[in-house]
């Protein structure tokens, strides 16, 4: 490790965060700071995506996995993007139809209540505050192993960034700044990727001789059984887990119409197709070539110490700069992200909105996270793994809001409230009793780990059950709502006109008529 060259490489990604944040300062109005004045390209939007989901767990914890566990770990790269198709096929267009700022504007739309709206932001906090603290534990986890820095300073240096950055532009400066971090993400990891591969292959340096693994370093034995439902539950979640996400829903909220919104997707899943290529190269070489004994117990460093085991001398010290860029750039992405999508319904939920209630909420949003981060700086859990589990909170909760909401009638408030609950709260207590120990190797501690396989059907059972029983309480404006977010934006405005007119001609617009709708 060269710790000022790696200061250096640091510096230079707050340096360009910040100066291209500096593009904010034009924003403005309401809509800059929300969502952009809609008017983000698909191919910026599809970068932008990519930047802000690509975080600690893809850059750092895919890799460590693969390493430790084997080819197993492998679905969490192909759960992360095959995500993305699943919304491209089911939300997107229609999400952006809705000419919604945030999911909770969405919920009260479609439904027309404001229990729905309060769970909805609840579940929105949630998700983003706890989805902060697995990269700013990254955070303090790469500046300690590159700077030997106190595991506070990394995140208490990616909270002030992303502060200044939200705070100064909202999502026009954010946009910006994450389409430029995912192309360098995917640089830093590429490049040091290419010469690992030449020195393995010993076409560029002699290479190695392939070490044994030491024992220590194995994953610890699991049934074929537990496994199996292991890897069924982990493609549940992450399959849909994506559309859940808040930060990623507010993305399709800044597109100019639902066919913008559909190619978006389309460049996301390219990219981040090119991108989960690479963790497995750092994956494979650390089986071949694992560390020592003492670094073999947090292997989310897996991808910052390779390249300076594979290439001692300057050029290795060089590569490693460069993948500690890539890794802040991947913490501040993230975090800018979610930090904008809990901002957003915290200011209209609770600070007026506005530009002056977004700026109030952006000090919480950044905040609250870094002070739990700080608390559980010592946690040894992966960070992959810890996504994971926040994936399967997701899934439980706006998965089936988004599906339900947008392709079911018959969908109640009462039912969609119920379906939060118990989807929620058995994912998130699941998430709980895992981090602090529970179940051990078991089947029970599988279960909880796991809890996507079992957390997601009881959401969408609770969520249909519950609706059907309270059938007098579907929407009257339900018919409208659907018109709007299945038709082409040309087409919608007559269709629902004519279907108010023949439910009831006194019923406004149920998307203008929020109470957030004149942002």
């Amino acid at each position: 490790m060269n710790p000022p060259a790696n200061l250096a490489a640091v510096l230079v990604v707050v340096a360009l965060t910040v100066g291209i944040g500096g593009y904010g300062l034009r924003s403005r109005s309401t809509p800059d700071f929300y969502v952009a004045s809609r008017t983000v390209s698909p191919l910026r939007n599809a970068a932008a995506v990519s930047g802000e989901y690509l975080s600690a767990a893809s850059y750092l914890g895919i890799a460590g996995l693969l390493a430790t566990y084997g080819s197993t770990m492998l679905w969490y790269g192909i759960g992360y993007t095959a995500g993305y198709l699943v919304l491209l096929v089911l939300v997107a267009a229609p999400l952006r139809r809705s000419g919604a700022y945030t999911v909770s504007d969405f919920a009260e739309a479609r439904l027309g209540s404001m229990a729905v709206r309060r769970t909805a932001t609840a579940f929105v906090v949630l998700i983003g505050l706890l989805y902060q603290v697995p990269q700013l534990l990254g955070a303090g986890l790469a500046l300690h192993t590159a700077l030997g820095a106190p595991a506070w300073a990394g995140s208490v240096l990616v909270t002030a960034v992303v502060l200044v950055s939200v705070i100064t532009g909202g999502m026009r400066s954010v946009t910006l700044v994450q389409s430029v971090q995912y192309w360098l993400k995917l640089t830093a990891l590429a490049v040091p990727a290419l010469v690992l591969l030449l020195v393995w292959r010993g076409v560029w340096h002699p290479a190695h001789s392939p070490l044994p693994l030491p024992a220590a370093h194995r994953a610890p034995g699991q049934s074929g059984g537990q496994e199996l439902y292991g890897v069924y539950s982990l493609m549940v979640a992450t399959f849909l887990g994506a559309m859940g996400l808040p930060h990623v829903i507010a993305r399709f909220y800044t597109n100019p119409d639902g066919r913008a919104a559909r190619r978006t997707t389309v460049g996301v899943l390219g990219l981040l197709g090119v991108f989960y290529l690479l963790p497995e190269v750092y994956g494979g070489l650390g089986r071949l070539y694992p560390p020592g004994l003492a670094a073999a117990d947090r292997a989310d460093t897996e991808v910052l110490l390779l390249p300076g085991r594979l290439v001692p001398g300057v050029v290795g010290e060089l590569l490693t700069a460069l993948v500690v860029a890539g890794a802040f750039a991947a913490f501040l992405s993230a975090c800018s992200g979610l930090a904008l999508s809990v901002a957003a319904v915290l200011s209209q939920d609770l600070f007026g909105g506005g530009v002056r209630g977004f700026r109030r909420a952006a000090a919480p949003a950044v905040v609250v996270p870094c002070g739990i981060a700080l608390l559980l700086s010592g946690s040894s859990v992966s960070v992959a793994h810890e996504v994971g589990l926040i994936f399967s909170v997701a899934a439980s909760t706006f998965c089936p809001l988004l599906v339900l909401g947008i392709w079911w009638r018959r969908l109640t408030a009462a039912g969609a409230v119920a379906g939060m609950l118990v989807g929620g709260g058995l994912s998130a207590a699941a998430m709980t009793l895992t981090l602090v120990g529970v179940g051990g190797s078991g089947w029970l501690g599988t279960l909880l780990a796991e809890p996507a396989a079992w957390s997601v059907p009881a959401a969408f059972l609770a969520m249909v059950g519950v609706s059907l029983l309270t059938p007098g309480r579907v929407p009257a404006v339900a018919s409208v709502m659907l018109a709007r977010l299945h038709l082409p934006e040309a087409l919608a405005a007559g269709a629902a006109d004519r279907s108010a007119g023949e439910s009831d001609r006194s019923s406004p617009d149920p998307v203008r008529s929020s109470r957030h709708g004149h942002h």
